[in-house]
């Protein structure tokens, strides 16, 4: 069987730290990044650059339907973005269908180059309210690309159960803290690094680097 797999590659903390966690478990890795109408589109040349560091094939797909079919945070510069997930309801940085679509996407480029895994960074534990970063929905997804093409798809989530403290713990282990903290674009204000400090992403980010750098001292 091929021993290869396909990231499904943002640019962002979670999707390197995948990146390198899938270049401990596979042969070769392909890394495939979406433009979808994001405002912080920035992430995808950020995303070029570390896949290339990694030798890793890079891929860009223009998905902009993505961001014309809905009204989000993400998408519409003039909708002011939510800074908390609010207790009913969704954010509106939440994008309908983004990883259905994506998923659906990167199977079909699997498919075509005779590759059966899948390597994603959605986690149920720090999942921002989004439903589409649910283990049910990961599983479900599963099946329903085995049947829609069939071929068997096997979708990896290492960060599914890890908070965003173990995430950065998984990217150390891996050796890759120093360009995940530095080099990576989870922000949606579109600033690498730390961000902004303001915006849902970059205040998860923080106070998981907080947490981890505080647990670890106590053991130096």
């Amino acid at each position: 069987m091929n021993n290869s797999a396909v990231v499904l590659f943002s640019g962002g903390q979670d999707s390197t730290t995948c990146l390198f966690w899938a270049k401990e478990h596979f042969e070769k890795v392909y890394a495939i990044s979406f433009l979808y109408g994001q405002k912080h589109a920035k992430e995808v040349e950020l995303a070029r650059n570390i896949a290339d560091r990694a030798g890793v094939e890079f891929h860009v797909i223009n998905t902009d339907f993505i961001g014309n079919l809905g009204n989000n945070s993400l998408t519409n510069s003039s909708l002011k973005m939510d800074q908390d997930v609010p207790e009913s309801g969704l954010p509106n940085t939440f994008v309908p269908g983004r990883n259905l679509f994506f998923l659906s996407i990167s199977a079909v480029f699997a498919r075509e180059w005779g590759i059966h895994d899948l390597v994603t960074g959605v986690s149920q534990t720090d999942y921002s309210g989004y439903p589409d970063c649910r283990d049910s929905f990961i599983k479900s997804m599963n099946v329903t690309l085995n049947l829609a093409m069939d071929y068997q798809f096997n979708i990896h989530t290492p960060l599914m159960w890890l908070n965003k403290a173990q995430t950065w713990a998984l990217a150390d282990k891996l050796g890759v803290f120093d360009i995940v903290r530095n080099e990576t674009l989870t922000c949606y204000n579109g600033i690498m690094g730390d961000g902004c400090g303001e915006c849902p992403a970059c205040k998860l980010r923080s106070q998981g680097l907080e947490q981890y750098l505080n647990s670890k001292n106590k053991f130096i």
